[in-house]
């Protein structure tokens, strides 16, 4: 097998733009959070930490790289 060797593995990780689910904000979050993450404005909980991915509370508007 002849493999070719990736000299710069791209990331797994991406940043999220998700819109509130109560009061339409948009916000950039990492699709891995750790911690929950709360709306800005209102304070609607947006992220519910997993083992690996964050559970989403709201509408994925954009994947940004």
């Amino acid at each position: 097998m002849n493999r070719r060797k990736v000299l710069i593995p791209m990331p797994r990780t991406k940043f999220l733009k998700v819109k509130c689910p109560s009061c339409g904000n948009e916000q950039v979050i990492f699709d891995r959070a750790t911690f929950p993450v709360r709306c800005l404005i209102c304070g609607t909980q947006l992220t519910y930490p997993t083992g690996a991915k964050a559970r989403l509370a709201g509408e994925v508007v954009k994947v940004l790289s």
